[in-house]
């Protein structure tokens, strides 16, 4: 349970592979745009064709939105509603949970199907919450460790930095 109230630390080598899962979902389902946010409201990465988007919006909406649903779940005796999908005229949102902190949105139109995201969401979803618990861990050690960002960097990696 701790890890719904902590604060997420991603790191740019953590960042850049939940982003390729981000791009490779977005292709693989010929989605127009992928965006992964913590339960929070806060947008951790996206991909794809998000011009015109407000992605802050967006974020913050899908968070209360899953809280919302997390409620009536309840009332009704469902721990949670893992999946949530609402069709449009012209464009779909799906949006799914991953490790219980994290919401997988997913819009597309015509060009995919739901059965499409489906089956790529299931794969992405698996790599998703492999890679934050990876991430949980490291913040844990991280604030175990005296909460400094860098006790995890060593003098090799300081070398490497500053080497031609």
């Amino acid at each position: 349970m701790a890890m719904v109230d902590s604060q997420l630390v991603l790191y740019d080598e953590d960042y850049r592979k939940v982003l390729a899962v981000c791009e490779r979902l977005a292709r693989d389902s010929h989605a127009k745009g992928v965006f992964v946010v913590d339960n929070n409201g806060q947008l951790l990465a996206e991909a794809g064709d998000i011009r015109g988007i407000d992605t802050t919006s967006l974020a913050s909406l899908t968070a209360g939105s899953v809280a919302a649903t997390g409620g009536l779940a309840k009332i009704i005796g469902e721990e949670e509603f893992p999946i949530h999908f609402h069709q449009g005229q012209r464009d779909n949102l799906h949006m799914t949970l991953v490790a219980r902190r994290i919401i997988l949105v997913i819009i597309f139109d015509e060009r995919s199907s739901l059965g499409l995201v489906r089956l790529r969401v299931k794969k992405a979803n698996v790599e998703l919450a492999r890679l934050f618990e990876e991430i949980q861990k490291k913040s844990e050690r991280a604030r175990s460790g005296g909460g400094s960002p860098f006790s995890e960097i060593t003098d090799d990696d300081i070398d490497r930095l500053f080497a031609d």
